[in-house]
C-alpha cells in the first residue's frame, strides 16, 4: 500500500484538514448503528406504555357519557348511593347493577340499586364522574379516586383525582363548581 504524499499546496492542506475533521465528527458525534437500533427498540417498547398511562388519566371529551376509563363501570365499581346514605365509599357488588349514561353502575345492596334507579341524576356524580377540579380549573377531563377523592357539596356528589386535589376542591367549592358548570358543556360532547 502506498503512503499518501504530503500536501503540496494550501488547497490540499485544507482538504486533508476538512477530511480529518469529518472523520473525527463521524467517530465521536454520531452514534453507532448498534446504539441507534438499541434506542429505537427501547422507544418502540416504552412509547405505547407511556401513551397508555396518559390515556388512562385524561381524555379530551366525554362523548356525552359518564367516565368509562375503568372497564365501563361507573365510579370504578363503587356504589354511588353509599356516599349519600353511608357517608363513605362502598365497593359495589356485581349482583346489583344498573345501566345508566353509557356505563354500568354497581351497588352494595338491592336497596341502593333501587334508590338509584328511581332517580339516577340525584346520585350520579357530577361532570360525568370525571375529576371536578379538572373540569373547573384545568378545563380537562381527568380520572378520579373514588376512595379518597370525593365530596358531597350542596346535595351532589363531586369526584376528584386524589385526596390532595379533593382538599383543593373543598377550599372553595362554590367558585370551582361555577367554573366547572361553565366548562362542562364543551367537554361533554
Amino acid at each position: 500500500m502506498k503512503r499518501p504524499e504530503a500536501p503540496t499546496n494550501t488547497r490540499d492542506e485544507n482538504l486533508i484538514a476538512t477530511n480529518s475533521l469529518m472523520t473525527h465528527l463521524e467517530k465521536n458525534m454520531y452514534p453507532s448503528n448498534r446504539a441507534r437500533w438499541r434506542r429505537a427498540l427501547m422507544l418502540a417498547a416504552i412509547g405505547p406504555l407511556a401513551m397508555l398511562s396518559v390515556a388512562a388519566h385524561a381524555v379530551k371529551t366525554s362523548g356525552g357519557e359518564f367516565n368509562t376509563l375503568y372497564a365501563g363501570l361507573g365510579i370504578k365499581g363503587y356504589d354511588p348511593v353509599a356516599y349519600f346514605t353511608d357517608g363513605a365509599p362502598a365497593l359495589g357488588n356485581e349482583a346489583y347493577t344498573y345501566e345508566y349514561g353509557g356505563v354500568t353502575w354497581r351497588f352494595a345492596s338491592q336497596a341502593h340499586r333501587d334508590l338509584f334507579a328511581e332517580n339516577p341524576a340525584k346520585y350520579a356524580p357530577q361532570y360525568g364522574g370525571f375529576c371536578s377540579w379538572g373540569v373547573g380549573e384545568a378545563n380537562r377531563l381527568f380520572d378520579v379516586d373514588p376512595l379518597n377523592g370525593w365530596t358531597i357539596y350542596d346535595g351532589k356528589l363531586y369526584l376528584n383525582f386524589n385526596a390532595d386535589i379533593n382538599k383543593s376542591f373543598n377550599k372553595n367549592p362554590s367558585a370551582l363548581v361555577t367554573k366547572a358548570n361553565h366548562n362542562w358543556p364543551a367537554l361533554n360532547q
